[in-house]
């Protein structure tokens, strides 16, 4: 088993999994379809093709970095007849770092490897108005999707690991695939089955929600507490 690593970071990400209409929320972390979008993009697929493939590997997201959620408020007009369009809500994470890993075949990930670093299309972080900070692969190495994320150096910015230098080692939320047969956390309509335009379909996709300790670069231990003995200020024993 081999796992394919990403990492997606940038002043702006948004993933959606339920947004309709004027409402574009998004998920606290990459979704599956969302990435599995950028690796079709990556290899020039086009919205009608098979995704069968992409979707059977198996996923999972740690959030180095949570960043900021934040709101934005687009107006727009009709091309046509130049009538005013609904106000639209569109939210957006700030400064996110996260990790992401694809486990299964490797000769398929080394083929997404490849794309990845010669794209078709360019990458967007969930929308196409946020670029990518960062080179997005990360490499494929053998071994299983948790020790990937277990095992990984911490990706967030120096800024933010000096924000918590006073722990030398930080929890990191996780979101992972369950297998099959094994009880999920959590649901989301989150497993694409087609990008067609007429029709876009997904599945439901079960997620165990984890904590993974990595450790922090610019850590150091706290400070020695003083030695406290107030008699012994006042002369006494």
């Amino acid at each position: 088993m081999s796992v394919l690593l990403l990492q997606l970071a940038g002043p702006l990400q948004s993933w959606g999994a339920s947004s309709r209409f004027a409402r574009r929320s998004t998920e606290n972390a990459p979704t599956k379809s969302g990435l599995i979008g950028l690796l079709a993009a990556a290899q020039g697929r086009s919205r009608g093709d098979g995704l069968g493939d992409l979707a059977g590997l198996r996923f999972g997201v740690r959030a180095d970095q949570p960043g900021v959620r934040v709101r934005d408020f687009q107006t727009a007009h009709h091309a046509d007849t130049g009538e005013a369009m609904p106000v639209s809500e569109r939210f957006y994470l700030a400064d996110a770092v996260f990790l992401a890993a694809f486990e299964g075949d490797g000769a398929l990930l080394e083929e997404l490897h490849e794309a990845l670093n010669d794209p078709v299309y360019l990458p967007y972080l969930g929308r196409r108005s946020c670029p990518p900070a960062r080179s997005i692969p990360l490499g494929v190495r053998e071994g299983g999707l948790e020790d990937a994320l277990n095992g990984h150096r911490w990706l967030a910015a120096e800024w933010y690991q000096e924000k918590r230098k006073r722990e030398p080692e930080v929890e990191l939320g996780a979101w992972i695939d369950v297998r099959e047969g094994e009880t999920a956390h959590h649901e989301l309509r989150d497993l694409p089955l087609s990008f067609a335009p007429e029709h876009r379909r997904y599945a439901m996709r079960g997620l165990e929600y984890t904590r993974v300790t990595v450790a922090n670069p610019q850590g150091a231990p706290p400070p020695p507490v003083p030695a406290h003995d107030p008699i012994a200020a006042l002369g006494g024993e």
